[in-house]
C-alpha cells in the first residue's frame, strides 16, 4: 500500500473516475523514471474488481511540455483507435486539485518487460510488427499539432554544442558528421514516432506483446529514428543477431527509404551521451555496454563511408 495521505489522494482520483466505486490498495509501481507511477485496485458497483494505473509526470518532462499528460491521453486515444498494443486511456485530470501537477489513469496492463525471452526471434518479430503498426498509423485525418516536430528538435541540437562532451563515446567525431549532413533530405513521410522504443518499454505476457507503454517522448517526424533507437537498444539487450532481425523485419512490414538511417544510427548512439554509467548494473556491464555502442557506431560510419 502507498502511504496513508497517498491512498486519500487515490481515492479521490477513483471518486472522480466514478463515484460508487471503492479503492481496495494502491502501490507503487517499480521502474519509473520520468514519472511516478501508481497502480490501483478498484472495486466496481457490480463487485468486480479493476485495475489501473496513475501515470504523474516528473518535472524534466513537465518543463519540457507542461501538457505532457494531455498530449500522452490524446496519443493513447489515438493507438488505441487503430488497435496497438498500448494501455486504454481512462481519465485525464489537469485542475491540479487532488496532485499538484496533471495526472492520467490508464488501464492496467498484466505484462512485464522481458530480457530473457525463449524465443528471440519471435520476439524481434512481434517488436518490430508493432513498430511498424505505430508508423503506418494514418495521420491524416489526426491533429498532431501538439507533438514536438523531431526536424525542429535536431535543428536545434546540432546548431549549438554542449558546453561538455563526452568524448569516452567519441561523442565530438559523433557530432561533427551528424553536423556536416543536417539537414538530412527525409525521404520518409513524417509519422507518428513513440520515441523511446526499447525493450523496457514493451510488456509481454505469455510470451505476447501485451503493450508498448510509456509515450511522453513522442514525436512527429522520421520512422527511422524510432527504427534506430530499437536498434541500439536491442542490441545492447540481445545482441546483433536479434537487432538485424527486428532490423530485417520491420524492412520487410514496413518498406521505407532506409538511406538514412546510419545517421539515424548515430543520433541514437548520441542519447546515451554521459549515461552510460548510470545504465549499467556493474563494471562488466558498463564494460558490455561501451562495446556495443562503439561496434554500433563503427558500422553507421562505415556503410556511411561506403554508401
Amino acid at each position: 500500500m502507498t502511504a496513508p495521505k497517498e491512498d486519500g489522494k487515490f481515492e479521490s482520483v477513483v471518486y472522480r473516475i466514478d463515484p460508487h466505486s471503492v479503492l481496495l490498495r494502491a502501490w507503487a509501481l517499480p521502474g519509473g523514471v520520468s514519472a511516478e507511477v501508481t497502480a490501483l485496485e478498484v472495486e466496481r458497483p457490480d463487485g468486480r474488481a479493476q485495475k489501473m494505473v496513475v501515470r504523474r509526470h516528473g518535472e524534466v518532462d513537465l518543463k519540457q511540455n507542461p501538457d505532457v499528460a494531455q498530449d500522452e491521453f490524446k496519443l493513447l486515444q489515438i493507438t488505441q483507435s487503430a488497435g496497438l498494443a498500448t494501455p486504454a486511456p481512462v481519465h485525464l485530470d489537469t485542475s491540479c486539485r487532488i496532485f499538484p501537477t496533471p495526472y492520467l489513469v490508464i488501464e492496467y496492463i498484466e505484462g512485464e518487460t522481458d530480457f530473457a525471452p525463449s524465443d528471440l526471434n519471435d520476439t524481434m518479430l512481434q517488436m518490430a510488427t508493432q513498430l511498424a503498426g505505430i508508423h503506418r498509423i494514418d495521420v491524416s485525418n489526426q491533429d498532431l499539432s501538439f507533438l514536438p516536430e523531431q526536424a525542429r528538435i535536431y535543428a536545434e541540437n546540432f546548431t549549438t554544442r554542449p558546453g561538455k562532451l563526452d568524448e569516452s563515446i567519441g561523442e565530438g567525431r559523433i557530432r561533427d558528421t551528424l553536423e556536416a549532413a543536417w539537414p538530412l533530405t527525409q525521404r520518409n513521410t513524417s509519422v507518428l514516432l513513440h520515441g523511446d522504443f526499447w525493450p523496457g518499454n514493451v510488456l509481454w505476457k505469455e510470451g505476447r506483446l501485451a503493450a508498448v507503454i510509456d509515450w511522453e517522448d513522442a514525436q512527429f517526424g522520421d520512422p527511422l529514428a524510432d527504427v534506430a533507437n530499437g536498434r541500439f537498444e536491442i542490441l545492447c539487450a540481445f545482441g546483433m543477431e536479434a537487432m538485424q532481425g527486428f532490423t530485417c523485419h520491420y524492412q520487410s512490414m514496413n518498406p521505407i527509404a532506409f538511406t538514412n538511417l546510419p545517421y539515424w544510427d548515430l543520433c541514437a548512439a548520441l542519447r546515451v551521451a554521459f549515461k552510460i554509467p548510470e545504465f549499467a548494473e556493474d563494471d562488466l556491464d558498463e564494460e558490455k555496454l561501451r562495446e556495443a555502442h562503439k561496434w554500433f557506431v563503427d558500422q553507421a560510419y562505415d556503410e556511411i563511408a561506403h554508401g
